[in-house]
């Protein structure tokens, strides 16, 4: 009933405000479309390939994660520090793992949503990538993760202000150092060990190399691997929040 309830009442959130989200969600990588799509396009190759079609997978998986870790974060600190209506949900009979599971579930499903609208938005400029199962695998463990860190944040961080200094610090470097823009063999070695371990660049790896590229097992299994971790990370906070 818990996961239920907190699925259906973040989705009543959600839709009373779709055009808004949809937007916001949208317009800010759509504008890496256009800069890279007409501004480069098939003027540039990276890997054999154009480098719009080289980026798209980036910018899909940083869209991705940055709405799944970026909503639910803000949620969650506006609900426990002002709204207070964190409390109010913790007073209630909910059990603390459906719920920490509800939210994360929702939070990385509206990253595919952004991601989703990006990938159609790419459409304008190249045609060439294939959603396969694959290709949803690792897209959906990708905003799980950073759906479930979100969380995390949202519940430590003492302060709405300080939210912005976590992403500055740990969501901004992700989205240009993890292969999204350009590839990670450029980065100086001992950065490139530190990036390679991130879970976009695993998402990125997977997106950009597909099931049929060498060590395709690795990409999910990573992100599965990190998706659990932050799952149970994120019940015991939730825990002690309460």
């Amino acid at each position: 009933m818990t996961f239920t309830a907190v699925i259906w009442k973040d989705w009543i959130v959600f839709r009373n405000k779709i055009v808004s989200n949809t937007l916001s969600s949208i317009i800010g990588p759509f504008l890496y479309l256009i800069a890279f799509g007409w501004g480069i396009g098939d003027r540039l190759t990276v890997n054999g390939i154009s480098y719009i079609a080289f980026v798209i997978p980036g910018i899909a998986a940083m869209n991705g994660m940055s709405i799944s870790f970026g909503k639910i974060a803000i949620n969650v600190n506006i609900a426990r520090l002002y709204d207070k209506t964190f409390e109010a949900e913790m007073m209630s009979p909910v059990r603390t793992l459906p719920y920490t599971v509800a939210k994360i579930i929702f939070g990385a499903l509206r990253g595919l949503y952004g991601a989703a609208l990006i990938l159609a938005a790419s459409l304008l400029f190249d045609r060439s990538l294939s959603i396969t199962p694959y290709f949803v695998l690792v897209m959906t463990l990708n905003c799980c993760t950073f759906s479930a860190i979100g969380f995390i944040a949202g519940l430590l961080i003492s302060s709405h202000a300080d939210m912005a200094k976590v992403s500055n610090f740990i969501i901004t470097p992700m989205s240009f150092l993890c292969g999204t823009l350009f590839p990670l063999s450029r980065l100086p070695a001992p950065l490139r060990v530190v990036f390679e371990f991130l879970p976009l660049s695993q998402a990125v790896n997977g997106l950009r190399g597909g099931p049929t590229a060498p060590g395709s097992w690795i990409p999910p299994v990573s992100l599965a691997v990190w998706c659990v971790v932050m799952l149970v990370v994120a019940v015991k906070v939730c825990r002690r929040a309460e």
